[in-house]
């Protein structure tokens, strides 16, 4: 995994070939850190890739260090702005944990995404959570208790992936300069929106909901800048 400047448009990369470790927990906070202390970051991309299979992810370690991965990659998916992922090779171990993370999904058409069946199962961690969350049952049922290996076509098809491009980060980069027009605090809103949607109550949403749209009808009146959500 490394880091790049902000500035240079990709802020992370991570090799889904590699075991979960202390490093790999650290890295994903560092990235954190950095958007969330740079508020005009409204928008990154994040290349995944891999090269062979994934290890037996997530390794020999711990469920102590399990947790804290958990809680990195929670943060990871909270952060502010847009964050765009760009996959390449094959996306599985890490890789496809923080590809689960990510706002918008840019695969090459040689892609793929693996959720493999080892020492008698697939990983029990929050993927599978987010799996179900964003695929649905019946689709994420098969995968989580069968494994699967997933062309790009196959992945788009679920919702895995949104776009396919011969150069996913060129398409990546283009992305994440439109997305930069939004504003990351309304961003962060509708994604929680979102994601809260499957399990509340339609009562109970109204409020959060009516907040939002009142958010933006003060920023509309106030003329503050930025693309309204």
């Amino acid at each position: 995994m490394s880091s790049a400047d902000l500035s240079c448009g990709t802020v992370l990369g991570v090799d889904g070939g590699q075991p979960l470790s202390p490093a790999l927990v650290e890295e994903i906070q560092a990235f954190c850190d950095r958007v969330e202390d740079t508020r005009d970051a409204s928008a990154v991309v994040v290349r995944l890739s891999g090269t062979g299979p994934a290890p037996d992810w997530p390794g020999a370690v711990g469920v102590d260090l399990v947790g804290r991965w958990e809680k990195a990659l929670r943060r990871l998916e909270r952060a502010p702005g847009a964050k765009i992922a760009a996959v390449e090779g094959l996306c599985g171990g890490a890789a496809l944990e923080v590809l689960l993370t990510c706002d918008y999904r840019i695969g090459s058409p040689g892609a793929r995404v693996e959720l493999p069946v080892r020492d008698g199962g697939v990983w029990a961690g929050m993927a599978v959570h987010r799996l179900v969350g964003q695929l649905g049952g019946a689709a994420a049922r098969r995968m989580v208790l069968f494994g699967a290996v997933l062309s790009a076509e196959r992945a788009l098809d679920l919702g895995l992936l949104d776009e396919l491009a011969p150069d996913p980060h060129e398409a990546a980069a283009r992305m994440a300069a439109e997305a930069a027009l939004l504003e990351p605090d309304e961003l962060a809103i509708r994604r929680r929106l979102v994601h809260d949607a499957a399990v509340t109550g339609f009562e109970e949403a109204l409020g959060m909901h009516l907040a939002a749209c009142e958010r933006t009808l003060s920023r509309l009146r106030g003329g503050v800048k930025g693309r309204a959500l």
